[in-house]
């Protein structure tokens, strides 16, 4: 019987895709810097070597979430923080108010119907931001409630809620309301300061603004909220946020996880660092401000409300006369740059621009040069 020796590499392997201008909002292009750390031997995650990695990443995940509570990395990607938020802090039947603003908003409410809680959504037209002034009214009106769950950056719509004004009006009109805030495609690129804002729950992804691939889920939750997790009822073990918690005050996980992705995230924190939290947040308004500028000057139409426009992603009405999907098409196959398309019932209207985390003003003049030439076709 012949076996394969599999340090020997002899057989065909797969080959890497081919290197683009990827302008995703998610997932984001990884620096070098950070794609060789994958490729770091395996280490024990019940080791001292790995307590120091731990500790480490943890230090700067609070830097950049702004508290002075431990951020917690789960396996997943973004969309497992709804899960999180909603498992530890909640019991069945209890009442919660879901703001949306598109199709991730739309997904939490459904999340939060999944466990069988009792929600109140309040809806917003698309490409327009929660009015904190209704929002503060409407759930002043809702009994017994728990919980207010919010999308700070909706990825859908390129549109920027207003979080320290909406976590101010319902902290105002519902004091006692746990605030949930979904910032997956914002944290680390913009500021969300977790502990001014009196935000409860606070959680991102590392496929976003952090250069890391996919596949962890950071988050963090307030000193209120772990109390209101002592009694509440809802089922978790895998997410079980407590369990997470004591498991790291030892240094250590609370079972395997993606260690290569924790090297990955490790090596990003740190070149973050060194850039500067405040730059960081600077050159994503810098690059938000130039897509929606040239996106203008080709004549194209953005689709948010500008007041609240995104620094991470720019939501933006095809060209006249083209179709969106053979264009996004074009450019792929013929420019070597990808754009993301529409969801839900902006798909075929909309194409989106990525502008978060390893990215600078000349990958998008690249990007956009290939929109402007195949425009003129």
């Amino acid at each position: 019987m012949t076996t394969l020796d599999p340090k020997t590499n002899a057989v065909s392997l797969p080959q890497a895709p081919q290197a683009t201008n990827f302008r995703l909002p998610g997932p984001t292009p990884v620096p070098p810097q950070v794609a060789a750390a994958g490729a770091w031997p395996m280490m024990n995650h019940r080791s001292p070597e790995f307590t120091q990695i731990l500790r480490r990443v943890t230090g700067n995940l609070q830097h950049f979430f702004q508290t002075e509570q431990p951020v917690l990395c789960f396996p997943g990607s973004g969309s497992a923080g709804w899960e999180v938020s909603i498992a530890n802090f909640f019991s069945p039947a209890d009442t919660v108010a879901v703001i949306s603003i598109g199709n991730f908003g739309d997904r939490y409410a459904l999340a939060a119907q999944s466990f069988g809680l009792n929600v109140t959504k309040i809806d917003f037209p698309w490409g327009q931001a929660a009015d904190p002034a209704v929002v503060a009214e409407k759930i002043s009106q809702i009994a017994n409630l728990r919980g207010v769950f919010f999308t700070h950056n909706e990825t859908s719509t390129s549109v920027a809620n207003d979080v320290a004004a909406l976590s101010k009006a319902i902290a105002a009109a519902v004091p006692d309301a746990l605030i949930s805030v979904d910032a997956v495609s914002s944290l680390g690129c913009v500021s969300v300061p977790m502990d001014e804002l009196g935000i409860d729950m606070l959680f991102t992804g590392s496929q976003k603004g952090w250069m890391t691939p996919p596949g962890l889920m950071m988050f963090a939750a307030s000193k209120r909220a772990l109390e209101a997790s002592k009694s509440a009822k809802l089922p978790r073990f895998y997410w079980d946020v407590n369990r997470a918690l004591d498991a790291m005050s030892h240094g250590y996980p609370p079972y395997t996880i993606p260690v290569s992705l924790w090297y990955q995230l490790d090596v990003a924190l740190t070149m973050m660092r060194a850039e500067g939290r405040e730059h960081v947040f600077a050159r994503h308004a810098e690059m938000g401000a130039y897509v929606r500028r040239r996106a203008q000057e080709l004549g194209l139409k953005l689709f948010a409300d500008q007041r609240f426009a995104s620094n991470t992603v720019t939501a933006i009405y095809g060209p006249e006369g083209k179709d969106v999907k053979t264009f996004l098409k074009t450019l792929k196959e013929q420019d070597n740059v990808v754009f993301a398309g529409g969801q839900a019932k902006l798909d075929g209207v909309i194409f989106r621009a990525g502008h978060m985390g390893y990215a600078t003003i000349d990958d998008l003049a690249e990007a956009f040069n290939a929109v402007e030439r195949r425009m003129g076709e």
